[in-house]
């Protein structure tokens, strides 16, 4: 600081000498300038447009004057800026000295920051051979990995371990270990085969261990499950025991199938000639203990619907026979397709034999087939689980299984429906096999489809056969020989109605057109066969109660179990209304005739608009008025127990008597409005009259209650 300090006396001077000793004349001196006047006009009108000077002009300024003031001014800046600079001088000489010191200390950062830079450069190029030497060593790595995996995976197919020889071939085929170390060699085996199809040098070092394995494994399995096989055959062995047993070493079957096929096929042999045949012995022997607790007395060909009931001792003049029904009456034998008994136990036949106990055969033929459901389900799931078969394949074995056992169970129907007349017991086993079909539906066990299906074709021609008897028996009933009638319910009709409500409440779960079909043609037979007994009888009054009788015995029973809206109710019901209002107008004709021919005849001549040809009625009129006042009493009550007498049906009875009063009011009711008539209004005869209203109160006293 001290080199550049400089004083201010001499800098002043300099300055004083530079710019002159002081201020210039005031007055211009323009003598020695050559100026061009048009130069000067120029400048001048320059000047004069400055607003400076348009200023000094309007204020009336010596522009010369104030153009040397403004010099002066100027002049006195300049100096007191020198002398600022010079007061400050010191100040500037540290400036330059920190500006001089920044300026080396920004150089050596340009060096430090360039010497980085190359490190970075270098760290940058460093880093990205790292990068490539860890690419380089990941690849080798999972190369590595995936060799080894690959060795690994190819060791443990291959090597046979200690433990495995000596579980194969000491340990027992039962333990859990003999299970566990056959399921390693079985994939050992697979392994080995498909490395050799590889042509893999080292499975050569291993094949024979695995082959001398597999042939004590095979000679072990082969031992334990024939032994299996052969338990089944001792006497009073319960099979599904072994079966059981069998299913825990399925795995067993599933070896000798991938690896020895002959044995696996001998195996397999055994156990459907065994099970065939014990199946076949069990079902025989059971079928046959069966038909030995059936009833006595069955069906036979004479015990038709048509038949007359004679004295002769026969299926039908036993109905108090114990523990069964007659052929046409259902009873407690529906109960065998009910859901309590259908899936119930199966009938024991020497404990059954022990309480003298016996059954229809529809119950025996639901035991049977029950048990051959259970069986054909069991035995379907095992040779499906353990023989590893599916679809028709495990069709097939079954049937080679179960076939001689259904086929035994068809020759049997065969003959039973050959000669069997007993159309319910036939109808029952019909519905036993519907819904036994049903069931294995549900169980998804197609295998006896077609066993159900045969069944069927068997006993639906023989209920047909045996419906078109006891039809044909109705059309060839004559009434004359059957001995003496009276008009109580026939026994034919009885049959009848028992028989079809058989038929119809069976029905409904399982409709058959065929059935209701069959049902209408005997429908038809019975109604004519009753109109040919009705014939019999000389009175039409005889008749209508007979008809009536029927009629209604038919529908009782009927609705006992059918529905009502079953086509044979409606068509009882039909027949019975239109026979009862026959009656009603027969019983009212004799006590009450007069009065209701009158009373149609006016109505007649009224629609005509001939009410004059009454004018010649006036006795007559008062006769039937006057006779119906003094004897309708006693006419009513004669009328009552007549009907009551006639009809078995106490309701029915009462049912008729209170249409026939009703329809007497009516009657007496017309008469009233008859005799209202201009051509019979003023006969005395109308005062004679019952009121309507005290008849009706009467009438209802003589209404009986039951």
């Amino acid at each position: 600081m001290a080199a550049i300090r400089v004083s201010e006396a001499p800098l002043e001077a300099e300055l004083e000498a530079e710019l002159g000793p002081g201020p210039p004349d005031p007055e211009l001196d323009l003598g020695g300038e050559d100026l061009v006047l048009d130069e000067v006009d120029v400048h001048i009108q320059a000047n004069l447009e400055d607003a400076l000077v348009q200023e000094a002009l309007k204020t009336g300024v010596d522009l010369r004057q104030y153009s040397q003031q403004v010099e002066l001014e100027l002049r006195e800046v300049e100096r007191a800026s020198i002398r600022d600079y010079i007061r400050e001088s010191e100040n500037i000489a540290s400036l330059h000295t920190q500006i001089t010191a920044c300026d080396a200390i920004l150089e050596r950062m340009e060096q430090m920051l360039g010497a980085f830079q190359c490190d970075l450069s270098s760290i940058s190029s460093e880093i990205r051979t790292l990068q490539e030497q860890s690419v380089a060593m990941n690849l080798r790595l999972k190369n590595r990995r995936a060799v080894r995996r690959q060795l690994g995976q190819l060791l443990d197919e291959l090597v046979v371990p200690a433990a495995m020889i000596s579980t194969i071939l000491e340990a027992p085929v039962t333990e859990a270990e003999f299970l566990e170390q056959l399921q390693e060699l079985n994939g050992k085996i697979n392994s080995v085969k498909e490395q050799a199809f590889r042509e893999t040098v080292a499975c050569a070092d291993v094949q024979h261990v695995l082959e001398k394995l597999k042939i004590k494994a095979v000679t072990k399995i082969r031992e334990f499950v024939l032994q299996k096989i052969y338990s089944f055959r001792k006497p009073m062995t319960n099979y599904q025991i072994p079966q059981n047993a069998l299913l825990k070493y399925r795995f067993f079957y599933q070896f000798l199938l991938g690896n020895e096929r002959t044995v696996a096929q001998e195996l397999r042999e055994q156990y459907v000639d065994t099970m065939s045949k014990i199946y076949l012995s069990y079902f025989k022997s059971y079928t046959s203990r069966l038909m030995k607790i059936q009833y006595e007395e069955v069906a036979e060909k004479d015990d038709l619907m048509g038949v007359e009931d004679t004295a002769k001792k026969g299926f039908f003049s036993k109905p108090s026979l114990k523990n069964r029904n007659t052929v046409f009456t259902l009873g407690n034998r529906g109960s065998v397709i009910g859901a309590a008994e259908l899936e119930g136990p199966i009938i024991v036949p020497h404990a059954a034999q022990k309480s003298d106990v016996r059954y229809p055969f529809e119950s025996l033929f639901r035991s049977q087939h029950y048990a051959l459901l259970d069986n054909s389900c069991r035995e379907y799931l095992f040779l499906c689980d353990f023989f590893m078969v599916t679809g028709p394949s495990a069709q097939d074995l079954f049937n080679a299984v179960m076939g001689k056992t259904l086929t035994m169970f068809l020759k049997h129907m065969e003959a039973y429906a050959g000669d069997c007349y007993d159309s319910i017991a036939v109808f029952l086993c019909i519905h036993i096999v519907l819904r036994f079909k049903t069931i294995m539906a549900k169980r998804n066990i197609p295998a006896v489809d077609k066993y159900w299906d045969t069944l069927l074709e068997i006993l639906w021609p023989r209920f047909e056969f045996i419906l078109e008897l006891n039809i044909q028996s109705i059309q060839s009933t004559d009434p004359q020989k059957l001995g003496f009638l009276d008009t109580r319910p026939h026994y034919i009709t009885r049959r009848y109605a028992e028989f079809s409500s058989a038929i119809v409440s069976i029905n409904q779960t399982f409709p058959n057109e065929k059935t209701h079909t069959l049902l209408g043609q005997l429908q038809v037979e019975v109604e004519n066969f009753v109109l040919r007994v009705a014939a019999e009888f000389s009175s039409r009054k005889e008749q209508l109660i007979f008809l009536i009788n029927n009629y209604d015995m038919m529908l009782g029973v009927l609705m006992e179990r059918a529905v009502e809206e079953s086509k044979e109710v409606e068509g009882f019901q039909q027949l019975l209304s239109a026979r009862t209002q026959e009656f009603i107008e027969e019983i009212l004709s004799p006590p009450f005739g007069g009065m209701i021919a009158f009373v149609k005849e006016a109505e007649a001549l009224l629609e005509k608009g001939q009410l004059e040809r009454l004018r010649g009625e006036e006795a007559r009129v008062t006769q039937l008025a006057r006779g119906f006042s003094s004897t309708w009493k006693a006419s009513v009550e004669s009328l009552s127990q007549d009907v009551m007498r006639s009809f078995s049906n106490f309701k029915n009875g009462t049912s008729i008597i209170q249409g026939a009063l009703t329809q007497l009011i009516q009657y007496y009711h017309r008469f009233h409005k008859v005799l209202a008539q201009p051509p019979l209004r003023s006969l005395p005869a109308r005062a004679e009259l019952i009121n309507i209203h005290h008849l009706m109160v009467e009438l209802k006293k003589h209404k009986p209650n039951f």
